[in-house]
């Protein structure tokens, strides 16, 4: 049976007439807070909200004769939703922390908060055209309209720092603009302060869990993604770098039309890669087994990787069966010590030679002095529990798998009943995302993929 792409509900713009700036706006489309000043006065609001919140719920559970828990009383779902809303009404760095967190810390946070931060992964709301066309003027000019000759308002995608618009170039190139919203850059340190304070006071993360890390390496993450002279080089190299892969193409950079705020791209025509579950196995597992490889590479040939696992980052194309790469805005380099350090761990996991594999996570930067003998045998427990696609023999089967599942609940016990709270090292943190990333993938995809044969190229 022969894959077919999935039917499309709406039509790809045509070249012509220029957009109508004066369409209406959907009123879900609000500005994006431009300023800290706006942008502190949101989180206060919130905070409010959240307070008032916590009184009507307290009120509630007296009158039932209750004798509730502050931490119980902002945990309600509604008191949840209120922070997702706003953070996701913010965009940028806060609703950024908010996707980290629900990622990274998922098996510590209260599951009332991070079901719904878990929404930050793919939703985001758009700019309205007023702000839109600001973007454009500061950063192309006044007359931006005669750097392309059509320009669509409606974004064919929105995330945390931009969104992406289609235009059409003088030349009649089909363009993806990515614009990304107004104040971003300037308030990633005090959105992700202003977040952490948030966390704190509400006590939605443990005490003894040392986020402060995580918090630091937001910010880094977040000032590097928000240039996009940067993303578009990390672009370029990762072209060259795959030139010798025709199963994957990835878009051109317009170097003349891009800025520090707007990244200039040629149009790849795609489809989510999601919509590969309708396919046939053999090109679910195709598509999961280039994506794992390309992983692979990434660390231990290229060294550096895009490490972020958003689905929406890999498109495919049913007609020249290539998968399209996209977003290189969180790519990050590693080290040789790093990288030869993961190819110990990974060879100490395949032989289950505890000891190397101890020597291996110490040198990455796993293990604390302090830890005993327990929390040291139950940390080494669960490295071989994460590696176990890598050590399995012949295609693993991630949609018959419970191994997500398996991890969260050792971390939970090696957490709360062993007392051990440690926040792996940033390259470490980033490559798990990844990883997680590829392995919800396959198990979406309901993919079996021979993943240690593909990492013994590398070892």
């Amino acid at each position: 049976m022969a894959d077919k792409p999935p039917k499309k509900t709406d039509a790809p713009a045509k070249a012509g007439a220029k957009p109508d700036r004066k369409a209406k706006v959907k009123g879900s489309n609000a500005a994006v807070p431009g300023n800290r000043v706006s942008r502190f006065s949101r989180m206060v609001r919130l905070a409010s909200g959240v307070a008032g919140g916590m009184l009507a719920e307290g009120s509630r559970q007296l009158a039932q004769g209750n004798r509730p828990r502050a931490s119980d009383l902002f945990l309600t779902p509604a008191n949840a939703r209120r922070v997702a809303d706003q953070l996701a009404n913010l965009r940028g760095a806060a609703m950024k922390v908010g996707q980290l967190l629900s990622m990274d810390a998922g098996d510590v946070l209260p599951p009332q908060f991070t079901e719904v931060l878990a929404r930050l992964r793919s939703d985001a709301q758009s700019m309205p055209v007023k702000q839109v066309v600001a973007v454009l003027e500061q950063n192309w000019g006044q007359d931006w309209e005669d750097k392309v000759y059509q320009f669509s308002f409606d974004p064919v995608a929105s995330a945390s720092i931009g969104q992406v618009h289609e235009a059409i170039s003088q030349k009649g190139k089909r363009l993806a603009i990515k614009l990304q919203y107004p104040g971003v850059r300037k308030s990633i340190n005090s959105d992700v302060d202003n977040v952490a304070t948030l966390l704190r006071i509400s006590r939605l993360v443990p005490p003894q869990l040392d986020i402060a890390p995580l918090l630091a390496e937001a910010k880094t993450q977040l000032h590097e993604e928000a240039d996009y002279l940067r993303e578009a080089s990390y672009l370029t190299r990762y072209r060259e770098l795959l030139a010798d892969a025709p199963q994957f193409v990835l878009p051109e950079v317009e170097s003349e039309l891009t800025t520090e705020n707007i990244l200039a791209m040629s149009f790849i025509e795609g489809h989510p890669i999601e919509s590969l579950q309708g396919a046939t196995r053999v090109s679910r597992e195709r598509a999961m087994s280039l994506l794992m490889e390309l992983l692979f590479r990434e660390l231990f040939e290229f060294k550096m990787v895009q490490t972020d696992p958003n689905f929406a980052n890999y498109q495919y194309c049913y007609e020249s069966k290539q998968l399209v790469l996209l977003d290189f805005g969180a790519t990050r380099s590693y080290s040789d010590d790093i990288i030869e350090a993961y190819r110990q761990l990974f060879r100490a996991a395949i032989a289950e030679d505890r000891d190397a594999l101890f020597v291996s996570a110490r040198a990455i930067g796993y293990f604390q002095e302090e830890m005993n003998r327990d929390q040291r045998e139950s940390l080494l427990d669960l490295f071989l529990m994460a590696t176990e696609p890598a050590r399995h023999r012949g295609p693993y089967d991630f949609a018959e798998s419970d191994l997500t599942s398996r991890l969260s609940d050792a971390g939970m016990v090696l957490s709360m009943e062993k007392g051990y709270w440690h926040t792996p090292p940033a390259d470490a943190l980033f490559l798990h995302r990844k990883l997680g990333g590829m392995f919800m993938l396959a198990a979406r995809l309901q993919a079996r993929v021979d993943v240690r044969q593909l990492l013994q190229g590398y070892l």
